[in-house]
């Protein structure tokens, strides 16, 4: 007997369907499964049979194949072990399927006692399954909250393999999702830029970058307060948008990342890879492909202390989704895409020993080795990055000053304000972008209108510098971030004077 079933599969991030199909015939007893199976679903062979006998039901005796579809796409993981179990019941006339299940999914993990395990990247499944006309699903209880923010669905939430078969009986009623979340933010952070003591040039610095995305460096001795600066930054990033914190959501649903009480992502992500990560770990990619840190950082930032140290061909590999927002890993079956939409964040010291330029402590590096130090980064990388300040070391009169700095909330405030008024301008001309630091060409020469001695700054700074067109850009797309935080509608000379400030010269 023949028996089709639906599920959903994970590509990358987003979700695909999957056509379960179940044939049992006559013949020695032989289980197989087809359709290009990872090593976990040919082992879910072992835990389907254990899970049907242990619940009261009989593992049938005879041929039994099943087919995953379409064939040419890897099949990975367990969240194909409940639809298993259901499917050869329903082959082996135990249960009965009417024709609902033709717009009904099932996702769950067996256990060996019948128990249904939760799975990973539940919110992306569901929701490429709405959008394929699916009406139902059964799902395990412990994904629920996270299954619940897909709207509109029949959700039969199960805690074992009895539960499912009693939903597809009808003696278990579904839950109708709501959509509903909570999408308040937590309690306010315990750390804030108030902490920090001076270094107003830095935190000016780090409110444009927030302000408007921009990629951010600071170069500057050991202790200077480079990482206590950065660390602060999230506290002053705006709110994430609905569709900004949907895009997170499916991220970290794929990869398990999501709050057993937070089923939605609230808060830009802040992500700090050891400059010993890999280059896979920092970038994504594998034997079977997964996201890496910068995409987990998407539509937040990405801290990279010790900047210098991260691997050459990793660094190098940051230019293209710096650049396109996305970064896609090609492999000999295929090629995936993830948004990388993330705002870097980087701090590094000038020279190996650190002390560079410092007035108190003498530097012990030649001149050469300060020069081979600075060449692991290349041009095209330091090109792409918006604002580049060197901080120094802190005054000891003002480091045990009592006077606290400006804090986090009233900065936050301010980019709030400069993020809301280029927000209002995109919208109004039809735009899917959120900050200026996403600008393309023509947004840029269509909202970054300079008065005449602007211009005039300008064109003398890039003849006198022999800058690229891209650090024209940048200039451009600071100078617009700087003029929004004083609400002005045209680029005046001050901004363009303190945006030239911050493009520091390394060499």
């Amino acid at each position: 007997m023949h028996t089709k079933i639906y599920s959903e599969s994970l590509y990358g991030i987003d979700g695909i369907p999957i056509i379960i199909e179940v044939n049992i015939s006559e013949g020695l007893p032989r289980f197989d499964v087809v359709g290009l199976p990872d090593q976990a679903v040919n082992e879910a062979k072992e835990r389907v049979i254990a899970a049907i006998n242990n619940s009261g039901r009989f593992f049938p005796p005879k041929r039994i194949t099943i087919n995953l579809a379409p064939a040419d796409i890897k099949k990975a993981g367990s969240l194909y072990d409940l639809a298993f179990a259901l499917g050869i019941l329903s082959s082996s006339a135990q249960i009965f399927f009417d024709d609902s299940m033709e717009k009904t999914i099932i996702l769950g993990e067996l256990a060996l006692d019948g128990s249904v395990r939760e799975i990973k990247g539940i919110f992306s499944m569901l929701l490429n399954a709405k959008e394929n006309g699916i009406k139902s699903a059964i799902i395990p209880l412990k994904n629920l909250e996270e299954a619940d923010i897909v709207e509109g669905l029949n959700l039969y939430p199960v805690k074992n393999l009895k539960e499912a078969i009693d939903s597809i009986e009808g003696k278990k009623s579904p839950i109708i999702s709501k959509g509903k979340f909570n999408f308040k933010e937590d309690e306010e952070e315990n750390i804030d830029f108030s902490d920090v003591k001076g270094q107003e040039y830095a935190k000016r610095a780090a409110m444009i970058a927030a302000a408007g995305g921009h990629n951010f460096i600071m170069i500057g001795s050991p202790g200077c307060g480079k990482t206590l600066i950065a660390k602060r930054i999230p506290t002053i990033l705006p709110p994430l948008t609905f569709e900004e914190a949907l895009e997170v959501t499916k991220i970290y649903s794929s990869y398990g990342l999501l709050s057993k009480n937070m089923p939605i992502v609230k808060k830009r992500p802040f992500r700090i890879p050891h400059h010993t990560s890999s280059y896979v770990s920092l970038v994504g990619g594998g034997r079977n492909i997964k996201a890496g840190e910068i995409t987990l950082a998407h539509n937040g930032v990405l801290f990279l202390d010790e900047f210098v140290e991260f691997q050459s061909s990793a660094l190098q590999t940051l230019r293209e989704p710096m650049e396109e927002r996305v970064i896609t890993i090609s492999r000999a079956n295929g090629s995936i895409s993830f948004p990388a939409n993330f705002t870097l964040i980087a701090a590094m010291n000038p020279c190996p020993c650190g002390y560079y330029g410092d007035e108190k402590h003498i530097c012990r590096c030649s001149e050469m080795t300060r020069k081979r130090y600075i060449a692991k980064l290349s041009g095209p990388i330091l090109d792409r990055i918006d604002i580049s300040i060197e901080v120094r070391a802190v005054d000891y009169n003002k480091m045990i000053g009592k006077c606290d700095g400006e804090s986090s909330a009233s900065m936050r405030n301010v980019v709030i304000d400069a993020r809301k008024k280029q927000e209002k301008r995109f919208k109004e001309n039809g735009l899917k972008i959120f900050s200026n630091a996403l600008m393309g060409i023509k947004e840029t020469q269509k909202f970054c209108i300079m008065d005449d001695k602007a211009k005039n700054l300008l064109n003398l700074a890039i003849e006198k510098f022999s800058m690229s067109a891209r650090s024209y850009d940048k200039i451009l797309k600071v100078s617009r971030t700087i003029a929004d935080l004083e609400d002005k509608d045209i680029i005046g000379i001050e901004h363009i004077t303190e945006a030239l400030q911050y493009r520091f010269n390394l060499n």
